[in-house]
């Protein structure tokens, strides 16, 4: 029997005033065509805590996790194209868990944090 994997977490990290990450937020509030994954919104002024020692540079920046594994994190252009090519290819398997001692941890903060909501 094999055990079904956990689901994807999909987390966009950015900033109110962003306006960037305004146009890139409904994307996230009812995602459409996309394969099955939890989307998160997390306002980084809002919840500095979540990141720790992590900076986020550049918005809109997205983390994509399934449990403790980070399959991604960095800036993204911010086109429903983009968050299309990045989850499909983390649901296919085609994203490999990075491997940043840095980020260990953040999946887990930011699932706690949407949980929290």
């Amino acid at each position: 029997m094999t055990a079904t994997p956990e689901p994807l977490l999909v987390a966009c990290l950015c900033a109110q005033w962003c306006g960037s990450c305004r146009e890139y937020a409904p994307l996230f509030e009812a995602p459409s065509g996309l394969p099955p994954a939890r989307f998160v919104w997390i306002d980084i002024e809002d919840h500095a805590e979540v990141l720790g020692d992590v900076d986020v540079e550049n918005f809109p920046t997205l983390l994509i996790a399934r449990g403790d594994a980070l399959l991604f994190f960095g800036p993204v252009t911010p086109h429903a194209q983009t968050l299309r090519r990045l989850v499909e290819a983390a649901a296919s398997g085609e994203l490999k868990p990075l491997d940043d001692a840095a980020l260990a941890g953040l999946p887990a903060r930011v699932r706690a944090l949407a949980d929290a909501a």
